[in-house]
């Protein structure tokens, strides 16, 4: 029987016997929300690490001084607003009165000027800023600016973007914390409080409405608008088997599952209780990361050998279904649908499967049947199933796979390690990145190319970083989609790392739930509990 065969006939199973499964303590309390995350949350700093779980998580404990909307613009959240010097070079911010943090402290300019030099060496965008930096300053408890030596007029999508590395305000003591350094302490100004007396790792996380919080006046937009909490407490349960989540929504043991696996959303369909829903119509694309500072992959033509060995259609029907309205194969880095998608230079990724020439390339490429170390979260299913396909593809091409299943805060620490495989490096790791992500250079950590200070795999391609900054320089949205199309070319010729597709997915939850957002992340404020 195959793997979705198996999960449907044991969904329709489980949904036929839930009075006769073992249950969890029943969600009936309207002021506590339980909330089944894609995977366990292994910390809560969203600037020393990358991993979205944490991002979701830190976006209720520590708030942002500008945020998102829907519109993809960025507006003010915890700053009043700003003014901008005629010539571009300074930009004056200041703070809504009354912010404090969840230990009662104040918030401070002085603790915006230590969270953002914390946070520019690790974020592509902050590096930009970073370079044309001339002075940022405190000028008083509620007024701070940069001074620049070089106009930079994306500086304020870079406050509020929505992807790691995250700009989120933290006490000073705890953004003096080394940029490289996991904080220890988790104390923001966000509209949740984190009970870190009550984190079981592996099993539990527990947020607790912070009363001292004063959302904005305007109504929710997703990262902007008024953060207005209609529970008292939300639980974030592990529950990396997809059965056992499946019945426990299915009976109200929990609220809201992050990510469904699509092939139990058909079950979750038939439930009147639980409503499904397309979680963020930017959906999200598929990333195999290879180590370009470890052979085999340290040599191009091994890349592009697994760039034509790779088949989007598996990946994507293993991971979503044959439903196709919910996925497609993607020979390009950007989302599909927004202004600036290409498929220039994306050949290698399109066809039959070249599985003869791949392995001549490997081969040209020095490789000679050495271990190639895949790292695998086998507690995520979009990680898992990119992991077996990718196994199964290697295997044709004559790679030695020695796939290691591990859980995905292991996998997150272990792909910052540069050490060979024979200390604990790594060849290959699997991740996604949401649409909102890669609708253009800016917010997009994956298509960066800039050695040491690029995401996990450390490509480096100085034409490719070039053209980034022209795209920066664009003077209007022609000269903008020119650039891309240069920039997807120059990334596939150096496979800056390989899309496995572009994919939809569902969020569920059940109908006593009111005020679920479409976003690309979880989004709490403004949900209310029957």
């Amino acid at each position: 029987m195959q793997r979705r065969d198996f999960l449907l006939s044991s969904g329709a199973a489980l949904a036929g016997s839930l009075l006769a499964a073992p249950r969890l303590a029943r969600a009936q309390d309207a002021g506590v929300l339980r909330f089944v995350p894609q995977a366990d949350l292994p910390n809560l700093d969203a600037v020393a690490g990358t991993q979205l779980v944490v991002r979701n998580a830190s976006l209720l404990v520590f708030d942002m001084l500008y945020g998102l909307g829907a519109d993809l613009e960025p507006k003010p959240q915890m700053c009043e607003g700003h003014e901008t010097s005629a010539d571009g070079l300074t930009w004056s911010f200041r703070l809504r009165p009354g912010l404090k943090f969840h230990d009662g402290e104040p918030v401070r300019s002085a603790d915006v000027v230590a969270s953002i030099k914390r946070w520019m060496p690790r974020d592509g965008m902050g590096q930009m800023i970073q370079s044309r930096l001339d002075a940022l300053e405190a000028v008083d408890d509620r007024n701070f600016r940069f001074r620049l030596k070089q106009p930079f007029p994306k500086l304020l999508y870079a406050l509020g973007k929505s992807n790691t590395p995250l700009l989120v305000i933290m006490p000073e003591r705890i953004a003096g914390t080394d940029s490289y350094t996991q904080i220890k302490e988790y104390v923001g100004s966000g509209p949740m409080r984190f009970k870190r007396d009550e984190w079981m790792a592996g099993s539990r996380a527990v947020f607790e409405k912070f009363a001292d919080y004063q959302p904005r006046d305007e109504a929710p937009d997703w990262l902007a608008g008024g953060k207005r909490m209609m529970v008292d407490r939300i639980e974030w349960i592990t529950m990396p088997d997809p059965a056992t989540a499946l019945g426990a929504l299915q009976n109200g043991e929990v609220d809201w599952w992050e990510n469904p696996i699509a092939d139990l959303v058909p079950v979750l369909k038939t439930n009147r209780s639980v409503t499904v829903e397309i979680a963020d119509p930017l959906g999200n694309i598929g990333a195999m990361r290879l180590n370009h500072l470890l052979p085999p992959f340290d040599n191009v033509l091994a890349r592009q050998a697994l760039q034509l060995a790779a088949s989007q259609e598996d990946y994507m029907r293993a991971l979503v279904g044959e439903d196709e309205s919910l996925w497609k194969t993607l020979p390009g880095f950007f989302t599909p649908g927004t202004p600036l998608y290409t498929e220039a230079g994306g050949e290698r990724l399109k066809g039959p499967r070249q599985y003869d020439k791949a392995r001549e390339m490997l081969k040209q490429a020095g490789y000679n049947g050495e271990k190639v170390v895949m790292l695998v979260a086998a507690d995520v299913p979009t990680t898992k199933v990119q992991g077996d396909v990718t196994a199964d593809m290697l295997k044709k091409i004559g790679v030695n796979v020695d796939y290691q299943s591990l859980d995905w805060g292991t996998v997150g620490s272990r792909r910052t390690s540069k050490k060979p495989v024979s200390e604990g490096g790594w060849n290959i790791f699997f991740s996604w990145h949401s649409g909102v992500d890669c609708i253009n250079p800016a917010p997009y950590k994956g298509i960066a190319a800039s050695g040491d200070k690029a995401w996990f795999g450390w490509p480096s391609d100085a034409k490719a970083e070039a053209l980034i900054d022209d795209w920066y320089a664009a003077p209007d949205l022609a000269a903008e989609k020119k650039v891309i199309d240069d920039l997807n070319r120059e990334s596939m010729d150096n496979v800056t790392y390989i899309p496995t597709g572009f994919f939809l997915g569902h969020t569920a939850w059940r109908a006593k739930l009111s005020g679920v957002t479409k976003a690309p992340f979880p989004l709490f404020w403004g949900v209310k509990k029957a």
